[in-house]
């Protein structure tokens, strides 16, 4: 298997489930802005969607949007217990999870990144900027509320689903978002830093 990343994007979650499960890979570096290989070579040759991540599997076949390579990843090896079996009440309430941040956590995080490219009047910029900080105070609550009661997404055990909200919450510093006023979500971010795996799959990057 081979995996596309640029450091620090929604790739990382994938590849921390790779490394959680100790699978053997390769990976390789894209400049997302020159859209190119460390080569030269056209990202889009492989890729047409021009984004990361993308997985090519041992078949040969391409894998894109990071949500979904997690699971395909699970699924090779259930026993890694990554995510419940498919086709459990268990999976349904995993599969919950990883599309809520998708949908809620990512696209909202992510749309910081991209703004000042968008509204190009700084009155615009603000007031989006105050609107969404302001949701995302509640989704804040919300995730706060829920790990309050349980270690991880799912419960007592770490699964794909925590390395996908991980990656995404760790952008509040470079975005400088200030989590101080959820505590809960500091704590899950320290404590998903420890593990080894989240470690070697940063290091990997040039993340640390």
């Amino acid at each position: 298997m081979k995996l596309y990343f640029s450091p620090g994007s929604c790739a990382l979650a994938p590849h921390i489930v790779l490394e959680e499960m100790g699978l053997s890979y390769e990976s390789e570096r894209v400049n997302m802005r020159e859209k190119t290989l460390a080569n030269g070579e056209s990202y889009l040759k492989i890729s047409p969607k021009g984004q990361v991540p993308t997985l090519i599997t041992d078949q040969g076949h391409l894998l894109t949007e990071g949500a979904v390579i997690s699971q395909y990843l699970c699924d090779l090896h259930p026993e890694k217990s990554l995510l419940p079996k498919g086709g459990t009440w268990e999976r349904t309430k995993a599969n919950e999870w990883l599309n809520y941040v998708a949908t809620e956590m990512h696209k909202t995080l992510g749309a910081f990144f991209s703004i000042d490219r968008i509204v190009t009047q700084p009155e615009g910029n603000q007031q989006w900027r105050q609107g969404t900080l302001k949701v995302l105070g509640q989704k804040f609550d919300y995730l706060s509320e829920h790990l309050s009661k349980n270690k991880f997404l799912m419960g007592s055990d770490f699964t794909a689903a925590d390395a996908y909200l991980f990656t995404v919450l760790s952008w509040h510093s470079f975005l400088k978002i200030d989590l101080k006023p959820w505590p809960k979500l500091v704590s899950y971010l320290e404590q998903i830093h420890s593990r080894p795996a989240v470690l070697k799959a940063m290091k990997s990057q040039g993340l640390l």
